[in-house]
């Protein structure tokens, strides 16, 4: 419970100083985008580390060098925990935006931040406004902009890290359309610190491993087809490979 505790404190803290600063970042958006964005990540980058720490998180990065220094590209990634968005904003050092839930942008202050962070809202029940925001992610990774997206499309809250539900194929295509590489993202470990055992917070190893790029114009037809699927299998080989190495 003291790390739930330390976690909490942490957290309201910086909403408390996220907001002052959150005003002054919208002015600078208006003439500076790109280093509103900038500032804006770094901050988060810092407080997500921060805040994986206090809950017990021992985090190992592997495969950074398989993440292209230029250029906009499609992280995809399982999604077993809350903690997955800290993990991915705390350890990419691309200029990135997370594409989240639609019904975040109904939450004031929280909304105008995430799109400092050039996060996109997807709503899937309602196809004109999904295509739209893969439309907007399209633009954002050729202007060089990484995004990252869970094309589970919920937390995966089973027990068996590999057991990957299927992925949304639709979504893969801002990288499809955008001409980027995509770089499938396996996490490890995150689901066992909080969501396994809420409300308490238990110290557990996190494994994130971004795998190699996926260049789309090099695969078969049908591995194009099926890019969910196939993009799938790579990050269900990675958490084998690591649940057999940690047994």
């Amino acid at each position: 419970m003291i790390r739930f505790i330390l976690v909490a404190l942490c957290l309201l803290l910086y909403l408390i100083l996220f907001i002052p600063t959150m005003f002054f970042l919208l002015i600078v958006k208006r003439f500076k985008p790109e280093m509103a964005s900038t500032i804006a990540q770094a901050m988060v980058r810092n407080t997500f580390r921060l805040l994986l720490f206090l809950a017990g998180a021992k985090v190992e990065v592997r495969g950074q060098n398989n993440i292209p220094k230029d250029g906009g590209v499609l992280f995809v990634s399982n999604h077993r925990s809350y903690f997955d968005i800290l993990a991915g904003y705390g350890y990419t050092y691309k200029p990135l935006g997370f594409v989240a839930k639609y019904e975040m942008i109904r939450i004031p202050l929280l909304r105008q931040w995430m799109k400092i962070l050039n996060c996109l809202f997807l709503n899937r029940k309602d196809i004109k406004q999904g295509l739209k925001t893969i439309l907007l992610g399209i633009e954002k990774v050729k202007s060089g902009i990484s995004i990252w997206i869970c094309p589970e499309g919920t937390r995966n809250l089973n027990d068996d890290v590999t057991d990957v539900k299927d992925f949304k194929e639709g979504s893969l295509k801002i990288a499809e359309k955008g001409k980027v590489p995509i770089i499938p993202v396996a996490i490890y470990g995150t689901y066992e610190i909080w969501e396994q055992h809420l409300p308490y917070m238990k110290k557990n190893k996190v494994i994130i491993e971004y795998g190699e790029p996926i260049i789309i114009d090099e695969l078969s037809d049908a591995d194009k087809k099926k890019l969910g699927a196939y993009t799938r299998g790579k990050i269900v080989n990675m958490l084998e490979n690591m649940v057999k190495e940690i047994g």
